[in-house]
């Protein structure tokens, strides 16, 4: 599918392995998702418009380029707080709109509680980033969200992603690409994607 990408990147396989381990501690998690983030940001920004400007280096005039596209990040709270900075660091001046979501546990299903998107004009592009896309239901939230105020590109950044989140995101949403780190064959009975990494909010956060 055109708007599937799978990073697959031996340092992102690698860094991914270790994200799975439930041995790994959630300061090195941290550390890790932030790393693949960045794998994940680089490849969702390929096609961003540039504008050609001139620079003066310590020798002479060089051609540089400008980024001409106004950029948000959309992180899906809370668990795609860790995944914000690591894109801002190289993206300084993006925005960032939170979409506060949590899943009702009976019935798997996200309850949206806090959005803050501005009343000014959209931004360009948006990238959504949260590290499970699990059953897509909060995505789908998310993505609609956006739609409504006015985005006219729309990008989901998540660590893992299992076949159901992707086919029902590609089902509703067509025109939206997704990046992952890896794409995880089904969910189980508590729509935890298998094999998976566990609730990637609680490994962020330490709170098991």
């Amino acid at each position: 599918m055109p708007n599937i990408h799978q990073i697959e990147h031996p340092v992102s396989q690698q860094l991914l392995g270790q994200l799975r381990r439930s041995e790994t501690e959630p300061a090195m998690f941290r550390q890790i998702a932030a790393k693949l983030t960045q794998f994940l940001a680089i490849e969702a920004t390929r096609q961003l418009a540039t504008e050609t400007i001139t620079v003066e280096t310590p020798v002479a005039t060089a051609n540089a380029v400008k980024l001409t596209q106004t950029i948000g990040i959309v992180p899906i709270l809370r668990a795609g707080l860790a995944m914000t900075d690591p894109i801002l660091d190289l993206i300084p001046n993006a925005s960032v709109f939170h979409l506060g979501m949590y899943r009702d546990e009976e019935t798997a299903t996200p309850v949206e509680y806090y959005s803050k998107l501005t009343n000014s004009n959209p931004v360009d592009i948006a990238l959504i980033v949260d590290p499970m896309l699990a059953t897509g239901g909060s995505a789908s939230l998310a993505i609609n969200a956006l739609k409504s105020w006015g985005v006219p590109r729309l990008n989901l950044l998540t660590l893992i992603a299992s076949s159901e989140g992707i086919d029902r995101i590609t089902n509703e949403c067509a025109d939206v690409s997704i990046y992952t780190c890896a794409i995880d064959p089904i969910l189980n009975a508590q729509k935890y994607i298998v094999p998976g990494l566990g609730d990637a909010g609680d490994r962020i956060f330490n709170t098991l």
